[in-house]
């Protein structure tokens, strides 16, 4: 299968900056679409950003200006640069890949992967 190996989390001050990264690991065919979504305590996972491989990006209301979501797909890597933090950003962080992997010759299947997630702590 394909792993997601997330980095980058830490602690910003307000109107401060972090970049996430996730890589990709495993026998990649294809990645189609990263995805980034947060889950605060108490809350429900939301979706922040997710861009596809055919250059589209999508971003929730609340990041939109600040956030910037980008893939390398030669590093099998997606990126997540997060600008003008506020504390209600708090949260962690945990992106999606979907796509597809080999299992051999003529042998592609579908995945869908999350990285473990990586925490992000603005402070006011």
């Amino acid at each position: 299968q394909v792993q997601l190996v997330e980095s980058g989390g830490g602690l910003a001050q307000t109107g401060g900056s972090l970049r996430l990264s996730c890589a990709a690991s495993g026998s990649i065919y294809s990645i189609n679409a990263v995805g980034w979504y947060r889950q605060a305590p108490g809350k429900q996972r939301e979706l922040v950003a997710q861009a596809t491989s055919g250059g589209s990006t999508n971003y929730a209301d609340s990041v939109k200006g600040r956030f910037t979501i980008s893939m390398d797909n030669a590093k099998n890597t997606g990126y997540l640069q997060m600008n003008s933090l506020k504390p209600e950003d708090t949260a962690v962080y945990f992106c999606n890949a979907e796509g597809k992997y080999s299992r051999g010759f003529f042998n592609v299947l579908d995945f869908n992967s999350w990285g473990q997630g990586t925490q992000v702590t603005v402070s006011s």
